[in-house]
């Protein structure tokens, strides 16, 4: 059970879907048991979604 809890429980979807798309372009085996997962991976995983959220945010505000 995660203690995270989203400020916008309707962003939990978004956010899966925009994981998973991340996951399986930099070829990390995401699933619902993520234990045999590297930090690394896990990592690169989380920093590419932060990364596209702030370009997108970026795009929205010029």
């Amino acid at each position: 059970m995660s203690s995270n809890k989203a400020l916008v429980p309707e962003s939990r979807n978004g956010l899966n879907k925009l994981k998973n798309e991340v996951a399986e372009e930099l070829e990390v085996p995401f699933s619902d048991y993520n234990g045999d997962l590297s930090s690394r991976q896990c990592g690169s995983v989380g920093g590419e979604m932060v990364k596209r959220m702030v370009e997108e945010y970026e795009s929205k505000i010029k």
